[in-house]
């Protein structure tokens, strides 16, 4: 979500380096009563599979050889530190892997996943030299081949309901011929049982309408931050909820030895490993919540803020704090979204959630914040900063003896420009006049601005640009990208997406609602399209663009904002400004994926637009 492109990181930028963590140990919890009485079920919702995920052993998977099971270099694991890797050999081989499930017998869905990776020393383009075979008793599921080689893992999804009641082996076969290797590589392998359909639209999306209640306390500089949060969640899922997942976003900026962002002393459940370069934590909870059951969970939480002007770093005096407070992982469809960290982009995919925070901190130091903010006098010398944030999707602060001037839009949203030393005055005040009006412009097109006040912090250190969080921004003197970010709390803020999985819907959105503001008409944006593969499309993720990071910017961005320009000079203008609204409306706090984008969108008009996806490489 930054306005501008990324590039190449800045000597500054390479230099984030963390700070010492406070040491805060992992503490098994006490168990926590979850809320509701438990509801009838025609099966009790399981996940069937055992150790799934290879982190306990080998047990009780069956393997060929004792090496498939691994964690040996060469390849890493979708989470954890363990995978199953078959083949890879580069001779005539065999490996197999299998281990027996019961389905239960009344469940009326199963379902089978599992992330598998693939990669080749195979150059041919046309022929399945090397295979992988996913069995379920005698059936075949699928066959993957060199051919399907990838950069990551991707998430693989099968029906197995027609098997309940009975006991049956999953199972993999790799082969591989003479010559030339391919390594298959398994993980985080479910089969998911339930017993009922899945509920509509968000309600399959869970931990729902999770509730942050944060108390912290900075040292004198504002870069240590040490206090407690709780969650309290429900589960929305007919598919019961035996553990959560915090991310730990931030702790991509330091390792796993000296992590910014500490957890410990967890209640409400069983802190388990931590995984995915130490930014998800796992914590199981006490009883399995059935759907519409709620629970809690709390910890003591320690926050040490690198050096760097970042999202997540501190410029001199003046420090920014985004990402930093754990958030719940989501479970959909999909399964555990667990994604690792983008630097090239954003990885964040957060239900509206309440959160309310209060900031313990010296009173030389200004703290902006998602929210409503309240300050109190706090001991001496010190200022007590309560934020109240309803239906957001994160919450980000910054600390430092910023310039603050503020104003109200036309429209009533009052806002706040803080600014770092070498601000000058008239760059000050033209952001809070390009804020104004962008506020106003947005909230004309898509709907009124619910968030209160916003805050808009500038440094032109920023190497990233800008970037947003609900009612906070970051950003340098720019109107341009101002009025991206601000955009930003409609096209990912109040209209959530997977920002890992479909960055488009929230960047592409953006840039698209920026032109509108800044009266940009993408008049022939299209014709200077020029693809640099078939694998190339706008809806890829960003899997796809930490792979291929020079294109991110111009793809996402660019050829994102253009197609929307196009679809708006198919529809007519006020088709496509009924369709953004109305779209907008529709998914108010909710999730936006593209197929529900383009199902919208067709039903706007009596073209045909299957040809227009095609030509727009919008898929999905």
């Amino acid at each position: 979500m930054r306005s501008t492109p990324h590039k190449a990181l800045a000597a500054t930028a390479c230099a984030v380096a963390a700070l010492a963590a406070v040491s805060l140990p992992l503490t098994p919890a006490a168990a926590a009563t979850p809320s509701a009485a438990p509801r009838a079920a025609a099966c009790t919702p399981a996940q069937v599979v055992t150790n799934g995920g290879f982190e306990s052993g080998t047990s009780p998977w069956s393997q060929s050889q004792t090496s498939v099971i691994t964690n040996r270099a060469g390849q890493a694991a979708h989470g954890g530190t363990y995978f199953a890797w078959l083949n890879g050999v580069g001779s005539t081989h065999t490996d197999s892997l299998s281990q027996s499930v019961t389905i239960p017998s009344g469940c009326s869905t199963a379902t089978l996943t599992f992330w598998l990776h693939i990669d080749t020393t195979e150059t041919t383009t046309s022929t399945k030299y090397d295979k992988l075979t996913a069995k379920i008793g005698a059936t075949t599921l699928a066959t993957y081949s060199n051919l399907d080689k990838n950069t990551g893992y991707v998430q693989k999804s099968f029906d197995v309901s027609s098997f309940a009641g009975q006991t049956v082996n999953v199972a993999f076969t790799g082969t591989e011929d003479s010559s030339l290797k391919t390594s298959f590589v398994v993980d985080d392998v479910a089969l998911d049982t339930s017993g009922g359909t899945v509920p509509p639209g968000d309600s399959t999306r869970t931990p729902a309408s999770p509730a942050y209640t944060v108390s912290l306390s900075s040292n004198a500089a504002g870069t240590v931050w040490t206090g407690h949060e709780s969650a309290t969640f429900t589960n929305a899922s007919a598919t019961a909820l035996g553990e959560v997942y915090l991310r730990l976003w931030d702790n991509y900026h330091g390792t796993c030895s000296a992590m910014p962002i500490t957890v410990g002393n967890v209640t409400g459940g069983t802190a388990g490993a931590l995984s995915v370069g130490c930014t998800a934590l796992k914590i199981d909870l006490p009883v399995p919540l059935l759907q519409g059951q709620s629970a809690t969970i709390g910890f003591d939480l320690g926050i040490n803020v690198p050096s760097g002007a970042d999202r997540f770093g501190y410029d001199g005096a003046f420090s920014f704090i985004g990402n930093a407070l754990p958030v719940l992982a989501v479970r959909d469809a999909a399964g555990w979204h667990l994604d690792p960290y983008t630097n090239n982009g954003e990885s964040f995919y957060s239900l509206a959630s309440d959160f309310k925070v209060t900031l313990d901190h010296p009173s030389t130091l200004l703290v902006p914040a998602t929210g409503a903010s309240v300050d109190t006098p706090g001991s001496s010398g010190r200022t007590i900063t309560t934020a109240t944030a309803a239906k957001v999707r994160d919450f980000a602060w910054a600390a430092g003896p910023f310039g603050k001037i503020s104003g109200t839009s036309t429209g009533g949203t009052p806002i706040n420009i803080y600014s770092v030393s070498g601000i000058s005055s008239s760059d000050s005040q033209s952001m809070l006049t390009t804020a104004k009006t962008a506020v106003d412009a947005h909230a004309a097109r898509f709907g009124a601005y619910p968030y209160g006040e916003l805050d808009a912090v500038i440094d032109n250190n920023f190497w990233f640009g800008g970037m947003e969080y609900p009612g906070f921004v970051l950003d340098l003197v720019s109107t341009t990208a101002l009025t991206h970010e601000i955009g930003h709390q409609w096209w990912y803020g109040i209209v959530g997406d997977d920002e890992y999985t479909n960055p488009w819907l929230d960047e592409a959105f953006t840039d698209y609602a920026t032109d509108l503001a800044l009266n940009k008409t993408g008049t022939n944006c299209w014709s200077s399209v020029s693809w640099a593969s078939t694998a190339e499309k706008i809806t890829n993720s960003m899997a796809y663009w930490d792979a291929h990071s020079s294109r991110y910017s111009t793809v996402i961005y660019s050829y994102g904002k253009c197609a929307l320009h196009d679809l708006r000079r198919v529809l007519g203008d006020t088709a496509m400004t009924k369709l953004l609204k109305d779209y907008a409306t529709s998914h108010w706090y909710g999730i936006s994926t593209t197929s529900e984008f383009k199902a919208a969108a067709q039903a706007a008009t009596t073209t045909d637009l299957t040809s227009f996806w095609t030509q727009h490489r919008i898929e999905g």
